[in-house]
């Protein structure tokens, strides 16, 4: 019993919420302003959810209804950022949403967010990868390019029970090059990720403006109509059901508004700057993302939205548009490289701060002599991403990211409430407004979007969480810092 008492005693130790900025604290660079740190959040958060995922979501899931269901996950996240902003303006550390549960709920939670943070991060850019690959692949084919069909599809797919199934494809060659591609960027500086993502994201905003400026003249009002179709009569096919299952799918959309606070020790002036980049990046993101759906789906009925470039489908319909369907295919193509880029620069600071506390390897907290990055932990991202990307589909990946972050943002809402109570005099620069309502609510509506989720997303989750909490047993629990820190001399 004692040992039993020893390690739950150890799974719940909390950090002191002092620890302050170690994790690379002294090693990293604070070039990034909160203009920078707006610019980081858009990057990684508008790209494949918007231009790829509402396709699919839309004609399966929603109608033209998919904008409510982008409102919807738009309120949890917003809930969520709210939270996220109270941490990251005092707790300034590239862990994230990690360590904010350290500092609150105890070590194995922690570890628990930690790991389904590399959903968020490593996968995203694997999904993002996936879409990118769809459109380069489209715009070789209008300029007369084709590739063997094998090698730009993933050789396994989901069947209409949930499991994978083996397609006959190899692998997705151009969504593995990128990946290798925007990982040798991030290998290199932040401040050149920085600035190359600046440039894209600037390019991607004025893209988006340009599709619904020359879309809006298209837009037929009767295509809205029935704005959310009846239910089919199964779950999750139209109707309300359909609505709240497409918010969770769609949640996805979001992923990536929170990378700002992982580049917190990168930032001049993180306690003011991080809650701005946070917030700003969320509330611009989700007014462009509601606009270009309403566009999108009053340009063509949504029953021909099932697919992986709906963006491109809406202009397609519509010839007269000429070279504008280009030039928006080709910002497509940019602003999900800025995703890719983004979620690479994030994911590899998260595995850095787990390292800094002994829960992984100490070989993934290096940070490179030249560049000051975390060289190592960029390396094992970009593979690990690489290998997702040229294997699994998009459907895939995006229900297994919804599920893991819609479970952390949870979490971070929770925390907020039991820091407020354990260290009640802690400085904050930035407070959440009604908290008590606020935490609550966000964390009801993002664990109760993932119910709404399919049992395969559950059944993949629980797999990844065993993996993670065998490595957490064998090697995170026996080297935590924590630990070694708290045993008498």
């Amino acid at each position: 019993m004692s040992a039993v008492k020893t390690v739950l005693r150890q799974f719940f130790a909390v950090r002191s919420a002092d620890h302050g900025a170690v994790h690379g604290g002294g090693q990293l660079h604070r070039v990034l302003g909160p203009v920078a740190l707006i610019a980081v959040g858009i990057g990684a958060t508008i790209g494949s959810g918007i231009f790829a995922l509402t396709g699919p979501v839309t004609a399966e899931h929603t109608g033209p209804a998919i904008t409510l269901a982008l409102l919807i996950a738009g309120v949890g996240c917003g809930l969520a950022a709210l939270c996220y902003s109270e941490f990251a303006s005092f707790l300034p550390v590239s862990g994230s949403a990690y360590s904010y549960a350290y500092a609150t709920l105890g070590e194995g939670i922690a570890w628990f967010i930690g790991w389904n943070l590399v959903l968020e991060y490593a996968l995203s850019a694997s999904a993002v990868a996936v879409s990118w690959s769809g459109y380069v692949t489209n715009l070789c084919a209008d300029a007369g390019v084709r590739f063997p069909a094998a090698l730009v599809s993933a050789p396994l797919g989901q069947a209409a029970d949930g499991g994978l199934v083996a397609t006959g494809a190899i692998v997705n060659v151009p969504a593995v090059l990128v990946i290798g591609a925007l990982s040798a960027v991030c290998y290199s500086g932040v401040r050149f990720s920085a600035h190359a993502n600046s440039v894209m994201v600037y390019l991607k905003v004025a893209i988006i403006i340009v599709f619904i400026a020359a879309g809006i003249r298209f837009v037929d009002a009767s295509l809205w109509h029935p704005y959310i179709p009846p239910n089919t009569g199964k779950f999750g096919d139209f109707g309300w059901s359909g609505v709240l299952r497409g918010a969770a799918i769609i949640f996805f959309s979001y992923v990536g508004f929170d990378t700002a606070s992982t580049t917190a020790l990168e930032s001049r002036r993180p306690q003011r700057d991080v809650p701005i980049g946070i917030l700003g990046a969320l509330v611009l993101s989700g007014v462009l993302y509601v606009a270009v759906a309403a566009v999108m789906t009053g340009m063509v009925p949504y029953t021909k939205l099932n697919v992986e470039q709906p963006v491109a489908v809406a202009l397609d319909m519509h010839p007269e548009l000429g070279w504008v369907g280009t030039l928006v295919k080709v910002g497509v193509v940019a602003g999900m490289t800025s995703v890719i880029l983004m979620s690479l620069l994030g994911q590899p600071r998260i595995l850095l701060a787990m390292a800094d506390d002994g829960l992984l390897p100490g070989a993934l907290a290096r940070c490179h002599a030249r560049y000051r990055t975390p060289h190592v932990a960029t390396v094992v991202t970009g593979v690990f991403a690489a290998v997702f990307a040229g294997l699994f589909p998009l459907d895939v990946l995006g229900e297994l990211i919804s599920i893991g972050i819609l479970l952390a943002f949870a979490v971070v809402c929770i925390g907020v409430l039991v820091l407020r109570r354990t260290r009640p005099n802690v400085h904050r620069p930035f407070r959440v407004p009604w908290a008590p309502v606020t935490c609550v609510v966000g964390a009801v509506v993002c664990l109760a979007l993932t119910l709404f989720l399919g049992w395969p997303a559950w059944w993949r989750l629980l797999v990844w969480s065993i993996a993670g909490f065998s490595i957490y047993a064998f090697y995170g629990y026996r080297h935590s810092r924590l630990r070694a820190n708290s045993q008498p001399a």
